[in-house]
């Protein structure tokens, strides 16, 4: 993969790895944890905590009533997309109880996937909206559940309201060559940002 200029106008000096943080964010139960565990070249740190009858009025578990932990922190992973580029995770969580925790994770972030489930689109509303908040470039991920239905992407961008600049592509959180792609389509997009950014006026 040609990552030529991603970094800025002059390039990288010869064997220099570029680290950046990148955000996984998404609802409550959309598959942060599992595409982190799956994409992640070491064995990635979670924080997640078995779901009790504490929580039943405060999680809300409809569409998602087999998940049976959840994140209370943050899931962070470790993957070199070339020999020059290296990325570091970093899964937030998906309750509104925990999302005061966002702002410290987004600071530092070149750019973020944003994962959602077709059958519960609403679950990834605050995500999109933080995004377009604090400025973050993004990738919509549809991630394919076993029961989903096969909406077309510009569908979905047209109920979510997103740009027409943003990508949205579907995917597999299980997979690691799935989700991997995913990672590729943002740095894609943020080269192609900084290109326009970098653009003579």
């Amino acid at each position: 993969m040609d990552l030529k200029g991603f970094d800025q106008p002059g390039g990288r000096a010869a064997g220099e790895t570029r680290s950046v943080k990148v955000m996984i964010a998404g609802g409550f139960g959309t598959g942060k944890t599992t595409m982190v565990r799956s994409v992640s070249d070491i064995k990635p740190l979670t924080t997640e905590e078995t779901l009790t009858q504490a929580s039943v009025d405060v999680d809300h578990l409809i569409g998602v009533a087999d998940k049976t932990q959840t994140t209370v922190s943050l899931d962070f992973g470790k993957i070199g997309i070339s020999e020059s580029l290296v990325l570091y995770l970093f899964g937030t969580p998906g309750q509104e109880r925990f999302w005061f925790l966002w702002n410290g994770l987004f600071k530092g972030a070149l750019g973020a996937i944003v994962l959602v489930d077709t059958r519960r689109l609403e679950s990834s509303f605050r995500a999109i909206e933080e995004m377009e908040r604090q400025d973050v470039p993004f990738v919509v991920a549809l991630n394919v559940f076993p029961d989903s239905q096969n909406y077309p992407a510009e569908e979905i961008r047209d109920a979510l309201d997103i740009p027409a600049h943003t990508p949205v592509v579907a995917f597999d959180a299980r997979d690691r060559a799935s989700s991997r792609d995913v990672l590729v389509a943002l740095i894609h997009h943020l080269k192609e940002r900084s290109a326009v950014a970098l653009e003579p006026r």
